[in-house]
Parts: C-alpha cells; structure tokens; sequence
C-alpha cells in the first residue's frame, strides 16, 4: 500500500522498518565515509598499495610516487589517524606499514571487485 512519509512514497513499509533498525549509528556513518574518503584519492592508494607489499620510509614513499616528502607526509597523517597504517622508528627515519590485514583485504576485494566487473553485496 502506498503511503506517503515525508513526502516520499513508501510502498513497502515492512522493508523500511526493516532496514531503519539495521541502520548504522551516526558515528559510525561518519567513520565510514572517512575510510571511503581514504580510498578516494589516487596518491593514498598509491601509498597504501606500496604498503601492502613491504614497509617503506616517507622519502623511498616520495621517490616512488614522484611528490615531495612532505606532501607523503601529510597523506600518511591522513591514514595514520585513520588508523589504516602505522609505524615504527629506526633511528632518524620513520618507516610505514599497513596497520592490519583488514586494509589489504580493503584493497583486494575492491580490486577483485572492478577486475570481475560484478556489483558489489553490501
């Protein structure tokens, strides 16, 4: 039965009670669209592609993408508070490093996923 809820049509009001208790939190909503936001960009997925194949320093990073060390800095700012890498001191150097299977697995089904052409299930 069609019934109208602010001000869209709503034929099948089981299936919207349905997914509204599903619904993610609001937080969570956000964090997530930050996350995508991190693989929105080419240079980041650069870096964590580079990452997902061995540790590296901010400036092997720069040499590898072709921008300069700061610029690799502030990208892994970016994905450090996003807690997608981490790293570790040796010295004066800094060296980055996926900061768990999750975001290769991130990486790989998304590559999967355009190699096959198939929709993504959510």
């Amino acid at each position: 039965m069609d019934k109208e809820l602010c001000g869209c049509r709503v034929i099948h009001q089981d299936k919207v009670d349905s997914a509204r208790i599903k619904e993610l939190d609001p937080d969570e909503i956000e964090e997530l669209s930050q996350l995508f936001k991190a693989f929105a960009d080419g240079s980041r997925l650069r870096i964590l592609q580079a990452l997902a194949i061995q540790e590296m320093c901010v400036c092997d990073l720069a040499a590898l993408l072709e921008i300069s060390e700061s610029a690799v800095s502030h990208q892994l700012r970016f994905l450090r508070n996003l807690k997608l890498v981490a790293n570790r001191r040796e010295g004066t150097i800094l060296y980055y490093r996926l900061r768990d299977q999750h975001v290769t697995a991130l990486l790989a089904v998304a590559l999967e996923h355009l190699r096959e052409g198939q929709p993504a299930i959510v």
